[in-house]
């Protein structure tokens, strides 16, 4: 199983996210990314941040995990989502590090209504209404898109 820290970045009533398209499907990913060997989740959740969208970030406290079980290509992934502030700079995506195709501030609004990776918008936008869900949601129902 693979372990993929994300960060929770908000900005008046949106969200930061990066959006990709897959089978003609716009699937929109909280910012984050795999470890490298070695590093712990929240070093690896600043570099990410760092390299694809040019920002400096502080990581807070964990807001919840879950699992992505995937049956169709046998992948499974941990995420596990932080609490994150942008402490210098301003978003920007760095094409030489992700493939997204354009940063948006998703609105809350939005968050039960759209394909997110991890697909954790109602558990989002529970904690964000400060209904917390507990610190593990279990399987997350993230449709397989190719």
């Amino acid at each position: 199983m693979k372990v993929r820290p994300s960060a929770m970045i908000l900005n008046g009533e949106s969200i930061l996210t990066l959006r990709y398209n897959y089978g003609n499907i716009n699937v929109f990913a909280l910012p984050g990314g795999n470890p490298d060997p070695g590093e712990n989740l929240t070093d690896a959740l600043v570099r990410e941040l760092s390299e694809e969208l040019k920002i400096t970030t502080k990581t807070g406290k964990m807001v919840f995990c879950g699992e992505v079980i995937w049956d169709e290509i046998k992948k499974e992934t941990l995420h596990i989502i932080f609490e994150s502030e942008i402490t210098a700079g301003t978003p920007e995506l760095n094409g030489a590090e992700t493939t997204a195709l354009e940063m948006v501030w998703l609105p809350f609004s939005e968050l039960n209504h759209t394909i997110l990776y991890p697909n954790v918008g109602k558990y989002l936008l529970s904690y964000i209404q400060g209904k917390p869900e507990p610190a593990h949601v279990g399987v997350i129902d993230q449709p397989y898109i190719q």
